[in-house]
């Protein structure tokens, strides 16, 4: 499956839902897959999108919050899962795309591709609600549970990169977290 075909499941189920993407391709295809208001394009925070995910749902309980990270940026941050477990936010949706790569900084193999098991960790954390998914048909079933009842939820999602360049979309840093607030204030 590739990353952008899941996006494309997200924009077919979702309406106003924010959705945080890590930097990188999860951030070029969330945006070549429908820019919105509601999308937050985490530029130069590897790592962090779980922890933005995770305060943005706590703050708005009322709404759904998804968050399209990567592997590479959740090893870099595990420490997130055990606060998402402890917080256990219903809301929060939490989906990593592995490619098993650090694709943004020349393609060098994660642990993933070694073994390491994000679901097993996110698991081990204290995270309930947990799908492994390998193709488009099992993520558009996961996701669509996950938006219909309590989470947290954490869907670990195989992807495979495809070999193309993609461009960073003209959406400026700053705008981007203004424009994010402004349609969380909102939404109701």
């Amino acid at each position: 499956m590739l990353r952008r075909e899941g996006l494309e499941i997200i924009q077919d189920l979702i309406t106003n839902q924010p959705v945080i993407a890590n930097l990188g391709p999860a951030t070029f295809d969330l945006h070549a897959s429908g820019h919105r208001d509601t999308n937050l394009y985490t530029w130069g925070a590897m790592g962090l999108a779980s922890s933005i995910g995770l305060g943005v749902s706590i703050s708005n309980p009322q709404i759904k919050v998804l968050v399209t990270d990567g592997d590479g940026s959740l090893l870099m941050n595990l420490g997130s899962l055990a606060t998402i477990a402890r917080q256990s936010p219903k809301n929060l949706i939490h989906i990593v795309w592995d490619n098993k790569m650090w694709f943004e900084t020349g393609g060098q193999a994660t642990h993933t591709s070694t073994g390491a098991n994000l679901a097993g960790i996110a698991r081990e954390s204290g995270i309930k609600k947990i799908k492994e998914v390998s193709d488009s048909n099992e993520f558009k079933l996961a996701l669509s549970e996950a938006l219909t009842s309590d989470g947290p939820w954490f869907i670990h999602v195989q992807v495979e990169e495809p070999n193309e360049k993609r461009n960073r979309p003209e959406v400026m840093v700053e705008e981007n977290l203004i424009r994010f607030r402004r349609a969380l204030l909102n939404s109701d």
